[in-house]
């Protein structure tokens, strides 16, 4: 009999919060008495789906490549999100691998993910992107199959995607019928409810308590699924998360410090009209790309002008990387020049127009009550939960890695992901 498994990554959950979820009925039916990494050093920078093509590839971000959400378009907005598989540079995740084991496989919502290949039962974190767009006409250009754009059309109803719980209420439902209809091998599924909380609200109140309730639910309902296809004994589930978040009191946008050193250059109406350095916001860290990043004049004055503005210490920024150094030091490479860290309680922005301060809002989760993109070992931090016919029982570490989890999978399915940066957790599997 082929295993089974479910990765549950509820994203921005901390070690904080398990405290209270492990008071909640379905944690204590399929979680207690199992395996857990108490904190998870995650990768740089926290943003989603770095993390989530690090959860499931098992590298770094210089490896694969996606070091945000968004994709980088000076003047755009809203940005493209970074949907499609086709932004991973590294290919050989655990889809394509338990695939090749000959598993079946299936994900709903997982980040960078959209027209993978080796995804049988596929419905990519997306949403309709203009008006007359339809969910079928979205989801099916990001891969999904008829059979997923039935279950789609079946239980999109009145959800508005982006808006929390009911874009979980989607994904659970979905999840809930890909596992009656087509048992997949498996499974991979991504709730944000609790990121959306914190990013609105703060990181522990009372809001937070009801997502950590939200998410014990949701458990249970996918695992009801499992138990009605009699699957149940076979099953491995874990719970995850990605990063954690930090609480800001402001944003800065040092773009329009860039336009102020003739760095970009605007219209007569304001928009833009040229750019030879651009910030691009991750939240508490942010990207600087340079249009020709041989120029080595543009880049000396960039960087000039970028430490100072860390000597000066009212900009926000406490750390600059160049890419070299940010790879050396965080596993973090591309096409970028620079890497600002924030002074913890700022927020980067995008914006090129005064003013240069602004309050935080919550219309863009990286301007949030509370946000993410820091480095790794600051603030709360993710953590990993496991239990099934495959791990071994009462086994806690105190920390891990996110780069170990897609190595684990591997080696409790019976393989290995060739080339991982991570290892596999051996005290958690059963021999």
């Amino acid at each position: 009999m082929k295993k089974k498994l479910i990765v549950f990554s509820a994203d921005a959950m901390v070690s904080e919060d398990v405290d209270y979820l492990k008071t909640l009925p379905n944690y204590q039916k399929y979680l207690a008495g199992g395996c857990m990494v108490q904190k998870v050093d995650s990768v740089y920078p926290t943003i989603t789906y770095p993390c989530h093509t690090t959860m499931c590839s098992g590298v770094w971000p210089d490896k694969h490549g996606v070091a945000g959400n968004l994709q980088m378009i000076p003047g755009t907005s809203p940005l493209p999100w970074k949907w499609d598989y086709s932004n991973t540079r590294w290919k050989e995740d655990i889809f394509t691998e338990a695939k090749k084991a000959g598993y079946t496989t299936a994900a709903v919502f997982w980040p960078v993910t959209g027209n993978h290949p080796a995804i049988d039962y596929l419905i990519d974190e997306y949403w309709t992107q203009f008006p007359e767009d339809t969910p079928r006409e979205a989801w099916k250009r990001m891969g999904s199959s008829e059979e997923m754009l039935e279950i789609v059309e079946r239980h999109i109803g009145d959800n508005k995607i982006r808006i929390h719980p009911p874009t979980e209420r989607f994904i659970v439902s979905c999840t809930c019928d890909i596992i009656r209809q087509y048992k997949p091998d498996v499974m991979f599924l991504h709730p944000a409810n609790i990121d959306a909380y914190r990013h609105q609200t703060g990181l522990f109140n009372d809001r937070i308590l009801t997502g950590i309730e939200e998410t014990d639910q949701w458990i249970g309902e996918i695992m009801q699924a499992v138990e009605e296809i009699g699957e149940l004994e076979n099953t491995n589930l874990v719970l995850t998360s990605d990063h954690g978040q930090m609480e800001i009191k402001r944003v800065i946008n040092p773009n329009v410090i860039l336009a102020d050193h003739g760095l970009i250059r605007k219209n007569e109406d304001g928009t833009l009209e040229d750019w030879e350095a651009w910030c691009l916001s991750g939240g508490l860290s942010a990207l600087v790309y340079l249009k020709n990043p041989e120029d080595r004049e543009t880049y000396e004055k960039t960087y000039s002008l970028l430490k100072f503005m860390v000597e000066e210490g009212i900009y926000g920024i406490s750390q600059v990387f160049t890419t070299a150094e940010a790879d050396e030091k965080y596993h973090l490479d591309g096409p970028f020049s620079f890497v600002l860290e924030s002074d913890d309680y700022s927020s980067f922005g995008d914006s090129i127009h005064r003013p240069i301060v602004t309050n935080y809002e919550v219309s863009d989760y990286r301007y949030g009550r509370a946000t993410h993109g820091h480095l790794p070992f600051k603030g709360p931090q993710p953590v990993f939960l496991a239990k099934g016919p495959d791990f071994n029982e009462h086994v806690t570490l105190q920390r891990g890695r996110l780069v170990d989890q897609a190595p684990t999978y591997a080696k409790l399915l019976g393989f290995e992901l060739q080339g991982a940066d991570g290892q596999a957790i051996e005290s958690f599997i059963r021999k």
